[in-house]
């Protein structure tokens, strides 16, 4: 019997965009050639990744499967009694975005002039939604490795929580959007989103797993062909910038190092050999790049599971293309990378 591969996950966050990597990981959980390590996530990578570890110790792969899709119903079930709601016309034409409701636009307004410290805070309900789902003390006997990406404020750092530090608190940290919420404070620090410090974080995967084939899922464009010349666009790709700087440094570091790396003398437990040697494959979709950043606050479930489709059929074009490589070669020219800067 062929031994299953050892992959990784590496799941950004994008809000609800989060519902495309739960599309991902459906479609890959039908694979039994492949088994899971660890997962690094932030934002609604973070989310994804702590349901899907939850899901898998209780009940396998099913079990998994299910976990993730109650959770993404509550959420949506939730989002019911949000003020962000797409408008008439926008249902009528069939756009996803929130670009013309009058409550959206009038929260975008205000986020640049009132701080979430000016305003009185509720309890968020996502930490309801969290503690139902998940057996928080359950995670640390979970065989998958997680690593959870929060920003500390105070020092710029980012903070990885590994499984026996995650809880409700950790994971709404990791998606902590500073101009909506109020930091989140665990152990006397406070933190922002995970996505200013890595979104998601490689590091941990290289360093304590054994795998060396890391899947990224990645909701965020690196790309934008067109200049941003209005200012809710411009302010929308210096966060998609942002958002992925870190990612794209820790990328470039593998593609110097592959060039740089003696590995015919290097030890195979030596820091650079192993970064050198990782396998990086990529899973994405045009349909999620052309979404425009408002869309990240819609959680109808429609919209939800429109995008859930479009991560099982971008895992499946992946598979179609790719399948065959993992375990043997990278299918993500991140060497060009370096050729961009």
């Amino acid at each position: 019997m062929v031994e299953p591969l050892l992959v990784d996950l590496a799941l950004q966050g994008g809000g609800s965009h989060g519902a495309f990597s739960w599309g991902v990981i459906d479609r890959m959980l039908e694979e039994e050639r492949f088994r899971l390590e660890g997962i690094s996530g932030t934002s609604a990578g973070a989310m994804n990744a702590a349901v899907l570890a939850y899901g898998l110790l209780e009940g396998g792969r099913d079990g998994a499967k299910a976990a993730l899709e109650g959770f993404w119903k509550k959420v949506s079930d939730a989002a019911r009694f949000s003020p962000f709601q797409r408008s008439p016309l926008d249902v009528i034409l069939g756009r996803w975005d929130l670009d013309h409701s009058p409550l959206y636009l009038a929260s975008e307004m205000m986020s640049r002039l009132v701080s979430p410290y000016d305003l009185p805070t509720g309890a968020n309900p996502l930490g309801d939604i969290l503690a139902e789902t998940v057996d928080f003390e359950r995670l640390d006997h979970s065989p998958i490795r997680l690593f959870i990406t929060a920003t500390n404020v105070r020092s710029g750092h980012g903070r990885v929580f590994t499984n026996c530090e995650i809880t409700p608190q950790v994971l709404m940290a990791s998606a902590c959007l500073p101009t909506l919420f109020q930091a989140v404070e665990i152990e006397g620090e406070h933190y922002w989103d995970g996505g200013y410090s890595g979104n998601p974080t490689i590091s941990p995967l290289i360093r304590h797993c054994r795998s060396r084939d890391t899947l990224l899922v990645q909701i965020n464009p690196v790309l934008r062909d067109a200049l941003p010349t209005s200012a809710r666009d411009i302010v929308n790709r210096l966060n998609e910038v942002s958002f992925n700087a870190v990612l794209l440094k820790e990328l470039q570091m593998i593609a110097l190092l592959r060039q740089v790396a003696d590995n015919a003398h290097a030890s195979a437990d030596c820091e650079t050999a192993r970064w050198a040697g990782m396998r990086i494959h990529r899973i994405a979709s045009p349909a999620v790049d052309a979404l425009g950043a408002s869309s990240k606050l819609n959680a109808e479930w429609a919209f939800l599971t429109m995008l859930r489709d479009e991560g099982r059929k971008a895992a499946q074009a992946f598979l179609d293309a790719h399948g065959g490589d993992v375990g043997v070669r990278s299918t993500f020219d991140i060497e060009d990378l370096l050729v961009r800067g």
